[in-house]
């Protein structure tokens, strides 16, 4: 009886893997309509490549794979067994290096599949929503096929993938914290209004307040620490003129003409803004060659000398500092933003059209239970997607880029000496990404006033 049961159990999740709905995790996710669900699962996917690529990174995992015997060549032996796998080449920056090439291949294989899927009744959509052990398989296999890729010029070609993906991904951050900014500020002030319970206010007024005092604070210590009376004069542009652009932002979003125009744009949104902006700053300021403009986190906490806490990244030098304070605010951001691309669902119309979404009718439709007693996910997307397949696919391609090149600390690597370096075309890429995001954020401030005929709402 047993094992009919079990037999039955596994026909049942067989169903949900290779069917045309995520039913596996259809009862535990905030919402169980289709599109939500098939996001939720794909943004797993690349979670799950960021863990695999974490842990080959750890401290002191090359060794503990060297303990196998028969697995690591010049490790542990076994007798009559010759040791095949090359274990530097499958831990450290070459292993994320491969991982993420590895995502970044199979999410652009399914943004190019997906173009132009108009609904749930286009064949292509039966593959997005459904069949998830292949994909998953798929995902394996071209992983896999990675780590069999010589070194040559891979690791210095893929660094400049990564530099220009990882500054696109970075605009799509912005735009999603400032969706987020806007639907957060316009939720609570409507709240107020209703309840006309000022606690709602006071909340709104407390989070801005904490976020200037973060930025400003942030910038007096970037003054401190990571600039020079007789040197880094990059650093001192770059701060002083983030400082600058964000005043700038904050004095025009409260501008009458703009309230006006937009109720619901206020100082919570260029507060966020500018704290976004600032750890921007430090974290292209961390990828400065020149360790006197660049003391390591460590050092400032211990009050200790910087060369002795962490070495220069001379050519030919193999200390590689993998994990910083930036590298994890980046990933915790990075988390944030994924979920939230997930199972968003916009209220403002230029923010969908950017992100290629539809405006949200609400995701609050119940899970329907089949004849097999399983609960699947609700279509609604027989008339319209709600998403664009294909650019979900896209900014998670990015995103792996993105993954990559923090996990790295954004250092370039360096196929003749097998080093890892801190670069300026990785400090240039950040700062210059954080000046295009402050002037998209400005340009939808001001954009209602300059084209009044157009709905911005």
């Amino acid at each position: 009886m047993g094992a009919c049961m079990a037999l039955c159990s596994l026909a049942s999740c067989a169903s949900c893997l290779c069917g045309s709905a995520p039913c596996l995790v259809c009862g535990c996710c905030p919402s169980s309509n289709n599109s939500t669900v098939t996001r939720l699962v794909f943004s797993f996917f690349l979670l799950l490549g960021t863990m695999v690529s974490v842990i080959m990174i750890l401290p002191g995992m090359e060794t503990q794979l060297r303990k196998i015997p028969g697995f690591c060549q010049g490790g542990a032996t076994i007798l009559g067994i010759e040791n095949q796998v090359k274990c530097d080449v499958i831990v450290g920056y070459k292993s994320v290096y491969r991982m993420c090439f590895a995502m970044a291949c199979f999410f652009f294989l399914f943004s190019a599949i997906m173009i132009r899927v108009r609904n749930s009744r286009d064949p292509r959509a039966v593959i997005q929503n459904g069949f998830w052990f292949f994909k998953f398989l798929i995902l394996v296999g071209i992983t896999v096929g990675a780590f069999f890729i010589p070194d040559g010029a891979f690791n210095s070609v893929w660094f400049y993938f990564g530099l220009v993906g990882s500054f696109i991904f970075i605009l799509i951050q912005l735009i999603l914290l400032i969706d987020f900014a806007h639907s957060w500020n316009k939720i609570w002030a409507e709240n107020a209004e209703e309840t006309q319970n000022k606690c709602w206010f006071a909340g709104l007024l407390s989070f801005t307040v904490l976020h200037y005092a973060l930025a400003f604070s942030a910038v007096v210590l970037f003054y401190i620490y990571y600039t020079q009376p007789d040197d880094c004069t990059e650093h001192k542009v770059f701060i002083s003129l983030n400082l600058i652009f964000c005043l700038i932002i904050s004095v025009v979003s409260i501008l009458p003409k703009i309230q006006e125009a937009q109720p619901h744009s206020g100082l919570l949104q260029a507060s966020l803004i500018s704290l976004y902006t600032m750890y921007v700053t430090w974290s292209a300021m961390t990828n400065n060659p020149n360790r006197k403009c660049n003391p390591s986190l460590l050092s400032l906490v211990s009050h200790a000398n910087t060369t002795a806490t962490q070495p220069t990244a001379s050519p030919g030098s193999g200390h590689v500092q993998w994990w910083d304070a930036q590298g994890i605010v980046g990933l915790v951001i990075f988390l944030f933003c994924t979920l939230y691309a997930s199972i968003r669902s916009s209220s403002n119309a230029q923010v969908n059209k950017l992100m290629q979404t539809e405006e949200g009718t609400g995701s609050g439709g119940k899970g329907v239970v089949g004849e097999d007693g399983v609960r699947r996910a609700v279509d609604n997307e027989e008339e319209n997607v709600t998403y664009s397949y294909s650019f979900f696919h896209f900014h998670l391609c990015l995103a792996s880029l993105y993954i990559m090149m923090t996990l790295t600390n954004w250092y370039q690597p360096d196929t003749t000496t097998q080093a890892m370096q801190s670069t300026m075309p990785a400090v240039w890429v950040k700062m210059c990404s954080s000046w295009l995001g402050l002037g998209l954020y400005l340009w939808t401030l001001i954009a209602p006033l300059i084209f009044p005929d157009r709905d911005f709402n």
